[in-house]
C-alpha cells in the first residue's frame, strides 16, 4: 500500500493540486505530474544547480527539496521568464551574449541569476560570479554568463 499526500502548489502562477507520495522529489513532481521539463536534473545531490527552482521567492535545488515541502509554497521554474516566441529579458540577454552551449545548465543559471536580479545590487561581476558559483556550467568557461547577467543587471539598474 502506497502513501499518499495531498498537496496544493501555486506553479507558475497557476495552482496545482495532486496527491503525491511523501517521498517525491519537486523536481520529479515539476517534470513528471506537470510536463514542466526546463527544471533540468543533474547531479540529485545538489550540487550542480541545473534543478534550481524558486520557491517563495529563494532559489532552491529543487533534487533536495521533496514536493510535500512546497505544499501551500509559490514556485517558479524556468518556463515563467518567457517562452521562444517572448523570452524573457534574462534570457534575450543569455541569447544576447552566447551564454549558453550545450544548455544543459541554462535553467538553473538563469533562476538563479533570477533571484540574485531581485535581490542583490551585483555592482561588480565578482558578485555574480558569487551568486552563480553553486552552478556547474561545463562547456562555456562562464564568462559569457557573467557578461548576460551583467547586462540584466545594468537594463534593470537603468529603469
Amino acid at each position: 500500500m502506497t502513501t499518499t499526500v495531498s498537496i496544493s502548489v501555486t506553479v507558475n502562477g497557476v495552482t496545482q493540486s495532486a496527491e503525491v507520495e511523501p517521498r517525491l522529489l519537486l523536481a520529479d513532481f515539476l517534470r513528471e505530474n506537470l510536463d514542466l521539463t526546463g527544471t533540468h536534473v543533474g547531479c540529485e545531490h545538489g550540487i550542480c544547480g541545473a534543478c534550481t527552482v524558486l520557491m517563495d521567492g529563494d532559489s532552491v535545488r529543487s533534487c533536495l527539496t521533496l514536493a510535500v515541502q512546497a505544499d501551500g509554497a509559490s514556485v517558479e521554474t524556468v518556463e515563467s521568464l518567457g517562452d521562444i516566441e517572448a523570452l524573457g529579458p534574462l534570457q534575450e540577454a543569455f541569447r544576447e551574449h552566447h551564454a549558453l552551449q550545450c544548455g544543459f545548465c541554462t535553467p538553473g543559471m538563469l533562476m538563479t541569476a533570477t533571484d540574485m536580479l531581485r535581490k542583490y545590487d551585483l555592482a561588480t561581476d565578482d558578485d555574480i560570479r558569487d551568486g552563480l558559483s553553486g552552478n556547474i556550467c561545463r562547456c562555456t568557461g562562464y564568462q559569457n554568463i557573467v557578461a548576460a547577467v551583467r547586462s540584466a543587471a545594468d537594463k534593470r539598474d537603468a529603469t
